[in-house]
């Protein structure tokens, strides 16, 4: 029970990094108010202390422990004198509202010089923020200094003693996640092997969600490759058989869904618009096939479950090798070929385990292995063994005005002078609010589009949270210890849901300040509303800066993006089948995972255009659309590199020069609709014609499973496909094939 309790825990907060910022940031808090308590300070220093541990904790985003110390050591001094001209400045009018934008502009400015520029830039303006909100004056600045130094030294002691966070650790706790999700989609997958007519897409839909999962998961573990394995040979084999594990758990269950529907799956992808649903049915095999399948999934999850337990009984290599063997066609049940796939697929994923326990946890007990298992140990060393360093190249920066920083840093100091102009209109006591918001919709976005919904959903969750602060107030009334207590449990809770909800994290943050309010004896209904009205035009002025300061429209966004995924996947496209016809060794996985992140890049930024308040159906109907078949690129894509990867260690895989032919029109293709992207005059038509099978010119018999050309055509002519269908959508001409 304790290990499936750790397990969920694990799998649903990779790394344990949501509970880790709360549980540092509530302690941080916790321990300020606890000291300035027993000083017997009033109030404001108690909401000040709160207010400054919380930022001192979650501006800090450097993973390096060491690099951690020096910007917390940096940010106290910017603290001080961020409240020290708070206070200076508070009765001065102009010269504190051209003060803060001078600030702010800084602040956003700063985020040009990596974490540690955005790390202080953001102490720098919440302090100041913080002096504006308790009213800091000059008689009450050294007191007001050493609550703020108080609440540096606890986020320090929290963070480096008490809830630490090495980056050996977090990727650890990231693996034992990996394993987490990996089981959780093998219980989905078997769960769509037992579906009924009506559960059909219930199960589909785990299937797809726990697939996002994992890859999600496996994303989180190869940015911090770097930081938490010091030895690059090591990371790199991590690296390998996470990526391994990925795609033979996506082939599964793409293996699964063919046997279970009427025609060939493709893809796993959720949201293909209009595209109609699999015709599915019960599996036709007989029943002792269907319960050899069931029985085998139910022996793969075991397997996934008890890598990097150290569990290595007899009975657990029994298994191992009995699912290992159907990789030698050992013992396949008489099914239709499509079900054999599928015994084939979990002998497939079966490696994929024994590579990651290998990778994870050295060398294993290999006393009981058969010849298919002791084949698989062969090639997993084999591919460890070829495994080199190389040095990435470095990419050009923009410069000037047209540098993301320099151009988010004037449009957030033009927004911000709206606000505070704005915001003195609606109230001479708090307009800083405006301010407040119009800074936050700007943070972690680049386009107007994004800003857009990121104030919505700030106003959205702003509301919501105006009521839960109305009844929580009237409950607590004037009780310090109960209402800092409620505090306490909002701060966690919106650190927790901040990275999978921003109105779920605006709510905690609204039903915190109400509570803040009662506090500093400033609480009514009025100055509720006003905070409602104060970031509706927050959100407001930073859309109109965005919209007519240096703007960049969301089309213009995506395209920029849609060009960059374009480039990528011709990249992997083109160096996988490159080493899969005799062509030398590329970094093949690398590319992936870069197009993978470009891929995220511009779902996020399609946010706007897929968003349900849209207008624009069809844009929002064609931004689904393409994004889901560049999904479907992504896949065959990174399975061609993960293919080609393992080339140069398999003496059973010969390479192909005939396949450098085949697919050169899908990378031509791929090139024509990012030059179509790039400049909507190019004139250039997407090619069509015979399948990349027949242009191979292969007069083989049926193939089998086994054979790797195979794989690589089915993928490719997947590619094809969903190259040509992208050409549509975008607008880009196909020409007809010739006869």
């Amino acid at each position: 029970m304790r290990a499936r309790l750790r397990d969920r825990i694990a799998a649903s907060d990779p790394g344990l990094l949501r509970l880790t910022a709360g549980l540092r940031t509530v302690g941080a808090i916790a321990l300020t108010l606890a000291v300035l308590a027993l000083l017997r300070a009033d109030v404001h220093l108690l909401v000040a202390g709160a207010m400054a541990a919380m930022v001192a904790t979650f501006a800090i985003r450097e993973k390096q422990p060491g690099a951690q110390a020096v910007t917390l050591a940096l940010g106290l001094p910017v603290a001080l004198a961020s409240v020290s001209l708070g206070a200076v400045l508070n009765a001065r009018l102009y010269a504190g509202d051209v003060f803060f934008v001078v600030l702010i502009f800084c602040a956003v400015y700063g985020r040009r010089f990596g974490d540690r520029g955005t790390a202080l830039g953001l102490i720098g303006f919440q302090v100041y923020f913080l002096s504006l909100f308790v009213g800091a004056e000059v008689s009450s600045l050294p007191t007001l200094c050493g609550a703020i130094a108080l609440a540096f030294c606890s986020s320090a002691l929290l963070r480096f003693a008490v809830v630490p966070a090495t980056p050996a650790g977090v990727l650890l706790r990231l693996r034992l996640a990996f394993r987490a999700r990996l089981a959780q989609l093998v219980s989905a997958q078997l769960d769509l092997l037992d579906a009924g007519a009506d559960e059909m897409d219930k199960a589909l839909d785990a299937v797809r969600e726990g697939t996002a999962a994992l890859h999600e998961t496996a994303m989180m573990i190869q940015a911090r490759l770097e930081e938490g394995t010091p030895d690059e040979s090591a990371a790199r084999l991590v690296q390998r058989r996470i990526a391994d594990a990925e795609i033979a758990a996506e082939r599964l269950g793409l293996l699964l869904l063919t046997a279970r529907s009427a025609e060939r799956a493709d893809t796993l992808t959720l949201h293909l618009p209009g595209a109609p649903a699999p015709s599915v049915g019960q599996l036709a095999v007989p029943d002792e096939a269907t319960a050899t399948l069931r029985r085998d999934l139910q022996a793969l999850r075991t397997l996934v479950l008890r890598a990097g337990s150290g569990d290595t009984g007899t009975a657990l290599a029994h298994v191992r090798n009995r699912l290992l063997g159907y990789r030698d066609e050992e013992n396949l049940p008489s099914a239709p070929a499509a079900v054999q796939d599928v015994f084939r697929g979990i002998g497939e994923a079966a490696r994929s385990v024994l590579g990651l326990r290998i990778a994870l946890d050295g060398p294993q007990d290999e006393s009981d292995d058969t010849p298919a298992t002791a084949r698989s140990r062969e090639e997993l060393d084999a591919e460890d063994a070829a495994i080199d360093s190389v040095e990435e190249p470095s990419e050009e920066e923009e410069t000037g005005l047209r540098r993301p920083t320099t151009r988010a840093a004037v449009q957030v100091a033009v927004g911000s002078a709206l606000a505070i102009v704005g915001g003195e209109l609606l109230s001479t006591q708090r307009w800083y609010w405006a301010v407040l918001t119009c800074w936050i919709v700007f943070l972690n976005t680049a386009s107007t589009g994004e800003i857009l919904v990121k104030g919505y959903r700030r106003l959205l969750g702003t509301v919501f949270g105006v009521v839960a602060g109305i009844v929580l107030a009237g409950l607590v009334g004037q009780h310090t210890v109960t209402a800092f207590a409620l505090v306490l449990v909002l701060i966690f809770a919106m650190f927790y849901v901040a990275p999978l909800s921003y109105t779920l994290m605006s709510f905690f943050v609204t039903a915190m300040l109400g509570l803040l309010y009662t506090l500093l004896h400033t609480y009514s209904l009025d100055v509720l509303l006003l905070r409602v009205e104060e970031t509706a035009l927050g959100a407001a002025c930073g859309v109109v800066a965005a919209a007519l300061v240096l703007p960049v429209r969301t089309d213009r966004r995506t395209n920029e993006l849609l060009g960059t995924v374009l480039e990528r996947l011709a990249d992997v496209t083109e160096a996988a089948v490159g080493q899969l016809s005799g062509g030398p060794a590329d970094e093949l996985l690398d590319k992936a995972r870069d197009l993978d992140q470009a891929l995220a890049d511009l779902r996020a930024a399609t946010q706007p255009l897929t968003h349900p308040v849209t207008p624009l159906r069809a844009r929002r109907h064609t931004a689904r659309y393409v994004v889901a078949l560049l999904e479907t690129c992504a896949y065959h894509a990174r399975t061609l590199a993960a293919t080609a990867e393992l080339l140069p260690t398999h003496p059973s895989i010969a390479a192909d020069p005939r396949l450098r032919g085949a697919a050169g029109r899908t990378v031509r293709n791929i090139e024509t609709i990012a030059a179509r992207v790039a400049d909507e005059h190019a004139a250039a038509r997407v090619e069509t014609g015979p399948s990349i099978a027949s242009l191979l010119g292969s007069d083989a018999g049926t193939p089998r499973y086994g054979r790797i050309t195979d794989r690589v055509l089915r993928h490719l002519e997947r590619l094809d496909e969903a190259v040509v269908g992208l050409a549509r959508p975008l607008g880009v001409p196909v020409a007809e094939p010739r006869a």
